[in-house]
């Protein structure tokens, strides 16, 4: 039997800068997940380093434990991997006054 999995564009053609996050992302009955985290346009100022969240409900968040260095220049790539995380995810970062990227983020999930 091949296994269920779906990819989801949580974020496309965001323009990020000071406290961003993903949109929630309800994945309960996913075994694991992949974020991939991709600039879209060069970013400006100091790439920061992102996190992963999860929460029971999609309001309410902590970090997973889970970080990646955001991408730190045109079509460059990050990647963040997750297993045993409750049934709500998302990314998170924080850019420097001045700093932004414009991503797209798609989430990988493998049942």
């Amino acid at each position: 039997m091949l296994p269920e999995n779906i990819t989801a564009i949580i974020a496309r053609n965001e323009r990020w800068s000071g406290d961003a996050a993903s949109e929630p992302y309800e994945a309960g009955w996913a075994r694991e997940a992949v974020f991939f985290i991709r600039a879209l346009k060069q970013p400006i100022g100091v790439s920061p380093r992102g996190w992963v969240e999860i929460s029971p409900d999609g309001m309410h968040w902590v970090r997973e434990g889970t970080e990646f260095d955001m991408p730190a220049e045109v079509d460059g790539l990050a990647s963040a991997r997750v297993q045993h995380f409750g049934n709500w995810l998302r990314v998170v970062t924080q850019f420097a006054e001045g700093a932004e990227c414009t991503v797209l983020i798609t989430l990988h999930l493998k049942a």
